[in-house]
């Protein structure tokens, strides 16, 4: 019942911050955080689970119950974790903690609400990545929409509702193909009785669906395998579904992108791994090269709009572009590197992205503007926050014993001898480039705002950051060295969850 507990704490604490006085609420959100990260990182201590969750691994924390009855099929309570969805738990709960912590200072009316939608999403994201019945996992994955949507548009920038609709509708939408592709795969699959994704996944592997709607089985699969893939392409997102982004970024509040970067858009590549990629395995190597030429230009096109920016935040949403690049190149090499590299990915972005929208946010904090032509020579007012900025940026550019270099060095170690995948050392070669574009884009940006003689172009003065922004980015930065200094921290259970998918593994 551990999981039940994580969801539990923060949910309650949800509806007891709600209600809260606006004056303690930031503070009381911030004790109630802290529950369920000492409780992940006990789950994460306490780990005993093998395999993968879909391929009759061992499961931790299992915990399952009958819940509804429709037709012919049952629908449960059914949730559990692996090597896989654990590191994606522990990194939510953390970087919620935190995001609260950097509330403090930019969030100054209705925080009561702002903090209680914060651990609601902490809850609901929770609920994603432990989920293990279809209908219980989409019930969570959509509920995270709703709170994301309204911290938008009540306390974000100027074009907020604009921001916010377009974030809604291009992901409802999604979620529209994906739950109609699922649904149909499952009423072409005769024998299955439930929407339970083991069930679902070892009927996939021993035979596949029969047919629906007069298409054979073989092409029922393609179809929901493209139907599932596009539904969470937007979600990640890659190109061309990717421009709702940069505009929800901008507009949302510190808080919110800092979540929206580290663990919204995690969804996404976890999904694709969860159902593409585990339930498919012969589409996944039919559709190899284009899901690769997505991948590559993703990390290629996004790294040049980042270059294109002089908006601070739009630098790292455009960052972010091409770092989920990365993640689908990873995953469609089907190696274990490559996999568990695209894994390692999600945890290692989560944290990097994180670090470098709570920076932007402190120093924005200060100096009330974004802009790179607006401001020089900040180090010398706010030598730590800055500091940090820049040991971010050298993560994202991938500097050795820092999570990001980790990541890619697992991804493109794993891709470039890849058997599924043909042309596999053109794509990585393509792929390897982006870093350069990275360090363009961002070295630009840190030579104009933090080097050189001091000059800001608002009226504002700006000193030190306050300590509470200080520690969380100190926090965050601990975290991004201690991965990229000992990855077997998290790679080693990650490995364990993705060797059944490479390697065909028990069903």
């Amino acid at each position: 019942m551990m999981i039940e507990a994580l969801i539990a704490v923060a949910l309650i604490g949800a509806l007891v911050t709600f209600v809260a006085p606006n004056r303690i609420a930031g503070k009381l959100a911030f004790a109630i955080s802290l529950v369920p990260a000492a409780l992940s990182l006990w789950l994460f201590a306490a780990f005993d689970g093998s395999g993968n969750a879909l391929r009759s691994g061992e499961l931790a924390f299992e915990s399952q119950a009958a819940w509804l009855e429709i037709g012919d099929y049952s629908i449960s309570w059914f949730v559990g974790l692996d090597g896989i969805s654990l590191p994606l738990v522990v990194l939510t709960t953390i970087l919620c903690t935190l995001a609260i912590v950097s509330s403090w200072t930019p969030i100054d009316e209705r925080q009561s609400q702002f903090y209680g939608l914060i651990l609601f999403i902490e809850a609901m994201l929770i609920g994603v990545f432990s989920a293990l019945d279809f209908f219980l996992w989409f019930v969570f994955w959509e509920a995270v929409l709703i709170p994301m949507y309204l911290l938008i548009g009540i306390w974000g920038g100027p074009r907020r509702k604009y921001a916010a609709i377009k974030f809604f509708v291009y992901t409802n939408v999604a979620s529209l193909v994906m739950f109609g592709s699922f649904v149909a795969l499952v009423f072409g699959l005769g024998d299955v009785t439930s929407f339970a994704l083991p069930e679902v996944a070892t009927a996939m592997l021993e035979g596949g669906p029969n047919g629906l709607f007069g298409l054979s089985g073989t092409t029922l699969a393609s179809v929901v395998f493209i139907g599932l893939f596009l539904g969470f392409a937007v979600k990640v997102p890659i190109v061309p579904f990717h421009t709702w982004l940069p505009d929800a970024h901008v507009e949302a509040p510190t808080p919110a992108s800092i979540l929206l970067a580290g663990v919204l858009l995690k969804m996404g590549t976890y999904a694709l791994l969860r159902f593409n990629f585990t339930m498919f395995p012969d589409q996944v190597e039919t559709y190899a090269v284009p899901i690769a030429a997505i991948a590559v230009i993703s990390v290629i096109y996004g790294a040049m709009l980042a270059l294109a920016q002089t908006d601070l935040k739009r630098i790292v949403a455009y960052s972010s572009v091409s770092s989920m690049g990365y993640v689908i190149l990873g995953l469609v090499a089907y190696t274990q590197f490559g996999v568990g590299g695209a894994t390692f990915q999600m945890i290692s972005h989560g944290l990097i992205s994180g670090l470098m929208f709570m920076a932007v946010g402190v120093i924005y904090n200060a100096t009330h503007t974004r802009m790179v032509t607006d401001m020089s020579g900040l180090a010398d007012r706010m030598p730590i926050a800055v500091g940090v900025l820049i040991a971010g940026a050298f993560g994202y550019m991938g500097l050795p014993l820092m999570s990001g270099f980790a990541a890619e060095y697992f991804i493109f170690f794993g891709s470039f001898g890849s058997e599924m995948l043909s042309y596999s050392a053109l794509f990585t070669s393509l792929a390897m480039f982006g870093i350069v574009i990275v360090a363009g884009y961002l070295l630009f940006a840190l030579q104009r705002t933090v080097f050189g003689p001091y000059r800001l172009e608002t009226d504002y003065e700006v000193g030190r950051a306050p300590a509470h922004d200080v520690a969380s980015l100190i926090v965050l930065l601990g975290l991004v060295v201690l991965l990229g200094v000992a990855p077997d921290l998290i790679f080693d259970m990650i490995t364990d969850a993705i060797d059944p998918i490479v390697q065909g593994g028990d069903l």
